[in-house]
């Protein structure tokens, strides 16, 4: 098992070595105080990948209201299994709201759990990051950013920085005074020497 230390001490580490890089950095971390992070533990990654689709390219209101429908199809059940989404008709998650792209990354997503594709939650906890990310970025519609975001939140890893997101990036180019944001390849480069600490980091950078 890969586990990530997000106690209390190993936050004000991570924010006691960021706010040590530069004065920018110190004054940001001041403004922001202490890292508030949460995980939402528990979730299975394909569940989690699911509720990441929902989200893509969408309000966080717009999104939650799709989920709310289609988590309306299956009462009394927290979230619907693989073979019980693969069994809604496409009309009825097009009424949920769901894209006829989303709609099919959906399906890819519940049929990649049967077929052990995507793994359990047990199984994820011992793959590295970048492992878990190349075998679940194969799946149609899965993107880096969102498997970055289920080793975040889902699977509590601390050293994740996801420099395809806008915020991130959009983030430090405010902290630094930048004309314009630094480009993935740049992020990816700069964010090096905030090791191990970049979940943190990518955290601070959201609130600027």
């Amino acid at each position: 098992m890969i586990l990530a230390d997000l106690s209390p001490d190993a936050y004000l580490a991570a924010t006691e070595h960021l706010a040590a890089l530069d004065p920018d950095w110190s004054r940001h971390i001041a403004a922001i105080g202490p890292c508030l992070h949460r995980a939402t533990p528990g979730r299975e990654p394909y569940e989690a990948l699911v509720r990441a689709i929902a989200y893509q390219q969408l309000h966080a209101r717009a999104a939650e209201a799709i989920l709310g429908r289609m988590l309306a199809l299956f009462p009394g059940q927290a979230f619907p299994a693989p073979e019980q989404l693969l069994a809604v008709t496409p009309e009825v998650m097009r009424e949920c709201g769901f894209s006829a792209s989303k709609l099919t990354t959906l399906h890819g997503i519940a049929q990649a759990t049967l077929e052990g594709v995507v793994p359990s939650r047990e199984e994820a906890l011992g793959l590295a990051d970048e492992a878990l990310i190349q075998r679940l970025v194969a799946l149609r519609g899965v993107g880096r950013w969102t498997v970055e975001m289920l080793l975040i939140y889902s699977l509590e890893r601390s050293d994740i920085l996801p420099v395809d997101d806008f915020g991130v990036r959009e983030g430090y180019r405010r902290l630094k005074g930048l004309d314009k944001a630094p480009t993935p390849a740049q992020m990816r480069s700069l964010g090096a020497g905030w090791r191990p600490y970049r979940t943190v980091a990518a955290w601070y950078l959201w609130r600027a």
